[in-house]
């Protein structure tokens, strides 16, 4: 029986270091709300089956600015942290799934971040057939090629990190359903919220496999991202015949 594979993207944050007065989600990026770009890219593949996007109780503006062109994308309110935000998306999901006769071993959930719009078809499809293949978990990082270094309290330098077997993540992050949802719930539980689903994967004896992601795949986390991201879209979208 082949995999189904529900996205959920969490967008329930305040974007406080974007600044400015509106949420970064919502910032326009050629012509469309930033998490439009990532819904599209997430719903391009074929095994995925379903979006849903995890929203704050107080958003006003996912309705104006996205439901209209997204209306089979479900939404649930989240939760006051990525991790409840999160689990939040991922009980929907499982309600959703329940009483159906589909083999439940055979739902995954790839958890991608409603800020990065740029996510390559290519990398999506690393991603994917890397999970489904080993039947384990993956997420998408990026070998760190900067030197590290830690400061102590006041900024001065303390120590420099070695960069070995050491990666930068990303996301879009994939796990079985049950098994994360069993993750979080336990995290969540035990007052110990992870900071992305791979840790709480990682601390329950689930640990998934790095895959190589994209230098496109940004994050946009202040304003100044927002014209890189442009950019790289229109030179991702200048590669295909119209």
């Amino acid at each position: 029986m082949p995999a189904r594979i529900h996205a959920l993207i969490p967008a329930a944050g305040q974007s406080l270091r974007f600044g400015g007065t509106i949420i970064k989600q919502y910032a326009n990026l050629l012509g469309k709300p930033v998490i439009a770009h990532s819904i599209d890219a997430v719903r391009r593949h074929a095994d995925v089956v379903s979006v849903c996007v995890a929203i704050s109780a107080d958003d006003g503006l996912y309705n104006e600015l996205v439901r209209p062109d997204y209306p089979d994308v479900a939404t649930v309110v989240g939760g006051d942290s990525r991790a409840r935000t999160v689990l939040n998306g991922l009980r929907h999901i499982a309600r959703s799934m329940a009483g159906q006769e589909e083999d439940p071993d055979q739902d995954w959930v790839l958890v991608h971040d409603a800020a990065r719009p740029c996510l390559t078809a290519a990398a999506l499809d690393r991603l994917i057939e890397q999970a489904l293949n080993t039947g384990q978990g993956a997420i998408l990082a990026m070998p760190v090629s900067d030197t590290l270094k830690k400061a102590d309290s006041s900024g001065q330098i303390s120590a420099t990190v070695s960069r070995q077997d050491t990666w930068s993540a990303q996301t879009p992050q994939l796990f079985p359903l049950k098994e994360l949802l069993d993750s979080l719930e336990s995290a969540v539980k035990f007052g110990i919220p992870p900071t992305d689903e791979a840790e709480a994967m990682e601390r329950s004896n689930h640990p998934g496999w790095l895959v190589t992601g994209c230098a496109d795949n940004i994050k946009i986390t202040r304003p100044e991202d927002l014209a890189i991201a442009e950019a790289i879209l229109r030179r991702q979208l200048g590669s295909y015949d119209p």
